[in-house]
Order: structure tokens, then C-alpha cells, then sequence
């Protein structure tokens, strides 16, 4: 097969790209080029998504897998520019118009491109539902929409998973939100390329939340803490009051608990994975992802600047206030 990913140099794109040709397709990667290096064999166009895709219009592919992160803008010039048999478009569970209870299925209202709008989860989601829109205008039964969830794996930017793997392989005292029933769920960026190339050769359709099973976020940390952590590490469970006091914000930024979620949002890592698995994702146990990624983790090294976690000070006050 011939197929175009829309990217190809960084995490998942980077991913695909790599099983694409690790199965023996030819591996087109349009990008820009400055975030990294495709992977060999597989062929960088450069191209510049906010202007056109170059040398690319008008050709025709077996398959187009599109990671566009947050412009409806970039997938409409794709889908006038070039033509496929099948068109995968790598979405959000950010689509769903609410994240406080399980189960809901309405999506937001869909929004055009506004660089001058302030960035937010809800616009970020509303953009991906105008993307969705697009590509199901232009393609119909020949779409596979992907609604990825958390991300997780060796070559995450986004550091959230990773922040875990990373102190817990460090021991000692282990500042942990205590929210046990709180779900949480996430996908290896490796096992959502595995499935997305298998369904451009299989010619899969449809929309699907591609996220692994749902299991309580304390159970999730303890795999992860079975898998890096040094005997004698404790998780030291933080009540919420205490990380508000302290400042402490759910799931990313530089002074974060990643994975932790507010009431407003609990559900967000509890969508069905169901429907995804029956339709041939295949996901790997979260212990392997673990340790994967604390070797990238370990590869950036460890005094960089982070942008999701707890800074060593911020951690060492929680655990002091909780005793």
C-alpha cells in the first residue's frame, strides 16, 4: 500500500509511520520537518499545512492518516488536496460535551479556526468535531474517525503519563491524589499506530473512542509502581483539600498531579473501550508502557523542565502537611 501520514516526526504520527513500514508499505510523511526525523524508509515531503501541501496536490493514495492536532483549517486543505480509499482522522474523547458522568455521546458544537481565541480544552474538542465533520463530508463510509484518549508511551510531549514512571522509579514517599474511585484509562501510542495501520489495510470505518480498559486510578499507579518502583516506596495518598490549598492542578501543567481529574471531568477516562477492542485494538499491559516510558524519561534526563508533575518542593509540602 501506498500511504500519506499527515506528519510522521513526532509520538503518534512518528508511530505509524514506523509500523507502516515495518509492515513493507511505501510511507509517505508530509510535514515541516523542524520536529524531528520520520522514521527510515519511510520518505518526508516538506510541506507547510498552513499554505498547502506542496508537491502532494493532486496525488492519490491507498490510504491518508491524518494526526492534525487543532485546525479544521489543515484537514480541509488535505481532503481538497489529495485523494485516498480509506482516511484515517485521529480525533479526541475531547469531542464529548460532558465529561462529568460515563456514557454521554453528545459532542460539542463545532468551531472554525480562530488563532486569535484563547486555547481550552472545550475549544480544542469543539475544533475536532468541525475535523470529524469535514471528514466525513468529504469521504463518508471510507472514514475512520479515532477518538484517542490518553496517549501514553515512550515519546509522549505532553509528559503526563510519564511524570509517574519517572518519580516512582525514584522510591521513597510517593505524593499520589487520593481519589480511588476515580477512573482512568489510556492507550500505548504503539498500539493505536498498530491499529490504525491495520485498519487502513483492512478498510475499517466508523468512529470509535480508541482508548485501553477503564480501571480505578489507584490500581493503575500500582502497576506502574510494580513495574519501576524500588522496594519500599510508599504512595501517599493527598486529599484533595490539601492539593487545592497547596495550589496543585489536575492532569498537566508545571505544577500538576497528572492523571488526577476534577469532579467536573471524572468521567473523561472512562469511555467504553469496548466497541475499539472488538474492532481489533490490541493493548498492552500498563506496566510495559511503564517501563518504556522511563527509559525515554531517563533519555531526556531528569532535570528538565516538565510540563506536567510536581515539583520536588510542592511534593515535599504535601507529604510534610499529611504526615
Amino acid at each position: 500500500m501506498r500511504i500519506l501520514v499527515l506528519g510522521g516526526t513526532v509520538f503518534l504520527s512518528k508511530a505509524t509511520a514506523a509500523e507502516a513500514v515495518r509492515r513493507g508499505h511505501e510511507v509517505v510523511c508530509a510535514a515541516r520537518g523542524e520536529s524531528g526525523r520520520v522514521p527510515d524508509g519511510a520518505v518526508l515531503v516538506p510541506v507547510d499545512r498552513d499554505v498547502d501541501l506542496g508537491p502532494l496536490e493532486g496525488a492519490h493514495f491507498d490510504a491518508v492518516v491524518d494526526v492534525a492536532k487543532m485546525s479544521v483549517t489543515w484537514v480541509r486543505r488535505a481532503l481538497r488536496a489529495v485523494t485516498a480509499d480509506h482516511w484515517t482522522f485521529v480525533s479526541s474523547c475531547s469531542v464529548y460535551a460532558d465529561h462529568s458522568v460515563p456514557g454521554t455521546t453528545a459532542t460539542l458544537e463545532p468551531l472554525e479556526d480562530d488563532p486569535a481565541a484563547p486555547m481550552s480544552s472545550e475549544r480544542y474538542g469543539a475544533i475536532k468535531v468541525a475535523s470529524e465533520h469535514a471528514v466525513l463530508d468529504a469521504v463518508g463510509d471510507r472514514a475512520f474517525i479515532v477518538r484517542a484518549g490518553l496517549i501514553t508511551g515512550p515519546g509522549d510531549p505532553s509528559d503526563r503519563f510519564g511524570y509517574w514512571p519517572n518519580r516512582l522509579s525514584r522510591g521513597g514517599r510517593v505524593a499520589v491524589p487520593d481519589a480511588p474511585d476515580q477512573p482512568a484509562q489510556h492507550v500505548d501510542a504503539r498500539d493505536l499506530a498498530t491499529w490504525i495501520v491495520d485498519a487502513a489495510e483492512r478498510r475499517t470505518a466508523g468512529t470509535y473512542d480508541a482508548v485501553g480498559p477503564a480501571n480505578p486510578l489507584s490500581l493503575v499507579l500500582g502497576e506502574v509502581a510494580g513495574a519501576v518502583a524500588p522496594p519500599g516506596t510508599v504512595l501517599v495518598r493527598i486529599p484533595e483539600p490539601v492539593l487545592q490549598r497547596h495550589g496543585v492542578e489536575p492532569w498537566t501543567g508545571p505544577k500538576s498531579l497528572p492523571l488526577w481529574l476534577p469532579p467536573s471531568h471524572r468521567a473523561m477516562m472512562f469511555r467504553d473501550a469496548g466497541p475499539a477492542l472488538a474492532a481489533g485494538l490490541r493493548v498492552r499491559p500498563t506496566a510495559e508502557t511503564a517501563v518504556d516510558a522511563l527509559a525515554h524519561e531517563r533519555a531526556l534526563g531528569p532535570d528538565r523542565t516538565r510540563r506536567a508533575g510536581l515539583p520536588p518542593d510542592v511534593e515535599d509540602a504535601l507529604l510534610l502537611e499529611v504526615g
